[in-house]
């Protein structure tokens, strides 16, 4: 399904690792606002994106919005993953995609790439955090503050859908020139090993 095509459908479900221990699956917070961010620890983008979720998540939380990150790029070890998040006092859960399933599953693009579900379930926003870019720093229309906004006051977020901005999700790893790749392991066969 096309990107754009998401819009005002089911979220579809899915289930991942907790960076730091368990297991989080979105339906379990269906009746609740639900902005999932995909999210990474090496982009100033998904950086500069949490210094406003860990903000407004102190006063969003008491109305039932709830935050889920979800950390796709390949690159990205969850060693590395906690360190940032615990530095950014990041308070919402991470997920571990390392196989970009779920980033795949959403299209997503970005880190940052919002994906805001109404109580029902349905995707009523996705896009960037905000209208800044490279060349514009400072943003004067925040979408994910209107979006949220617009689903507790009941109300369809406008705009909906906005062009995500940041980093590419890193979905492989390509050598540098000259540098060597390591051969993939041979898959794990169940037959005994021969006896001499």
């Amino acid at each position: 399904m096309a990107l754009k095509d998401m819009l005002n459908r089911f979220a579809p479900d899915f289930t991942l690792p907790i960076v730091g221990g368990g297991r989080f699956t979105l339906s379990d917070w269906r009746g609740n606002v639900v902005i999932v961010n995909f999210w990474s620890a090496e982009c100033p983008w998904s950086r500069r994106a949490d210094v406003m979720l860990v903000y407004r998540q102190l006063t969003w939380e008491r109305k039932g919005v709830r935050i889920v990150g979800v950390a796709s790029n390949v690159n990205e070890p969850e060693n590395e993953i906690q360190f940032e998040a615990q530095n950014r006092k990041v308070k919402f859960p991470i997920l571990r995609d390392p196989d970009h399933s779920v980033a795949d599953l959403y299209n997503a693009e970005t880190t940052p790439h919002f994906f805001i579900v109404d109580r029902q379930g349905t995707i009523r926003y996705m896009g960037a955090l905000d209208d800044s870019t490279h060349q514009k720093r400072r943003p004067k229309v925040i979408y994910v503050d209107q979006a949220v906004s617009a689903l507790l006051d009941n109300r369809l977020p406008d705009p909906a859908l906005t062009p995500a901005y940041g980093c590419s999700i890193v979905r492989e790893i390509i050598p540098e020139p000259g540098q060597a790749v390591e051969p993939a392991a041979p898959p794990p066969t169940n037959q005994p090993t021969p006896k001499k």
